[in-house]
């Protein structure tokens, strides 16, 4: 048969199945995207990889659940390494894509705040798990995090350190721009309390040997030790805290609360304490069921970041099916604007209408024979 032949009779016969009530079928709806930045390769890749696995989950879910009226959602996954300039890179290749409506990440509140940028000046929503540092948010309205600022839990932690006793204590911080948030919050909120600092000590990011740094804060005779930093460096530093019989108690913010701190750091870490928003062992059934749910995928339990990137992909997809199939980025941010006690793992969440800061409640943990416990 002659090629135009076989097209008119193809076109014939889709004109009588139309004429006897039949339609082709109908093409799957193009997914809505979300863009999201993290660490996926360098130092810091281990959380990139927890923030990944907990966003595939939550996904699967919501799209199993219907998506937004109907259309599924996708989330682009980029590899920022952590660094800045790759930050901005990823935050251009989201913004030039018509149809990423919203960004999650980064991780660092250094890269957060200059993809920040970027976004700003597109009118993109980015909404971070962990970016607790107090100016990320006023970057511009478009900055939403599902984290306490190191702004609430340095005071926090600073009048838990001072009801147990200790009236002086000293500070080591990872020099970057959260560390040194972290560290100044956490020291001018002591001082308010009555206690003093004999000094704030800042390494690099990277280093692993805290010796000088150690023998010179147990010269002061502090009465407690503030830790900065996350898991990695802590399990180093607290194992070279011991080998030198540094007595004085530890605590730190809540990037401690890793099972990784008790597998690297084995006996040098009990003891240690931090605050946390997210606790496994709590009853709740969101909890619980998120619990399994992520020892189930991946054999292993969720820590606190991976519960932070658990609710931040959850309010983000809640944000979307609110603003419905057709909305456009600035419907997507108000939608997000608008949250108010999404139902987490990390416990409820709303932003405040004005900041877009989250309320959130911590809780006191401590690292006893090899465990995290919750202290009452």
């Amino acid at each position: 048969m002659r090629p135009e032949f076989k097209r008119l009779k193809t076109l014939a016969l889709a004109a009588a199945a139309l004429a006897c009530g039949y339609a082709a079928p109908a093409r799957a709806a193009d997914p809505l995207l979300i863009g999201y930045q993290m660490p996926l390769s360098g130092d810091y890749s281990q959380y990139g990889e927890m923030f990944r696995n907990a966003a595939e989950l939550q996904l699967k879910a919501f799209n199993a659940a219907g998506g937004v009226d109907g259309t599924p959602v996708q989330i682009l996954y980029e590899d920022s390494k952590n660094d800045p300039k790759e930050g901005v890179n990823i935050a251009r290749k989201f913004a030039d894509n018509p149809r990423i409506l919203a960004a999650l990440g980064d991780f660092s509140s250094t890269v957060s705040m200059a993809a920040g940028e970027v976004y700003a000046k597109v009118g993109m929503a980015q909404l971070s798990q962990t970016a607790s540092h107090p100016e990320f948010t006023k970057v511009s309205k478009y900055q939403f995090r599902n984290i306490t600022t190191q702004a609430y839990e340095g005071p926090f932690t600073a009048k838990w350190i001072r009801q147990t006793g200790p009236k002086s204590v000293a500070i080591v911080s990872i020099q970057n721009d959260w560390g040194i948030s972290a560290a100044e919050e956490f020291a001018k909120a002591f001082k308010a309390e009555g206690g003093s600092v004999t000094g704030i000590e800042y390494f690099n990011p990277g280093n692993r040997d805290f010796r000088s740094i150690l023998t010179k804060v147990a010269r002061a005779k502090p009465d407690a030790i503030y830790l900065c930093m996350f898991y990695e460096e802590a399990a180093s530093a607290l194992q070279q805290a011991k080998q030198l019989n540094v007595k004085a108690p530890v605590f730190s913010t809540s990037s401690l609360y890793s099972p990784k701190l008790i597998e690297l750091g084995g006996d040098a870490v009990n003891g240690v304490r931090m605050a946390s928003t997210f606790v496994p062992e709590n009853p709740a059934p969101e909890v619980q069921g998120f619990v399994s749910n992520f020892k189930s995928a991946y054999g292993n339990a969720p820590n606190m970041f991976a519960a932070q990137a658990y609710d931040a992909v959850g309010i983000m997809l809640a944000a979307l099916k609110a603003a419905g199939p057709k909305a456009t980025r600035e419907q997507v941010r108000d939608a997000l604007a608008a949250t108010t006690g999404y139902p987490g793992v990390t416990g409820k969440t709303s932003f405040d209408p004005q900041t877009r800061e989250p309320a959130k409640t911590l809780a006191k943990m401590v690292v006893e024979n090899g465990q995290f416990k919750v202290i009452e």
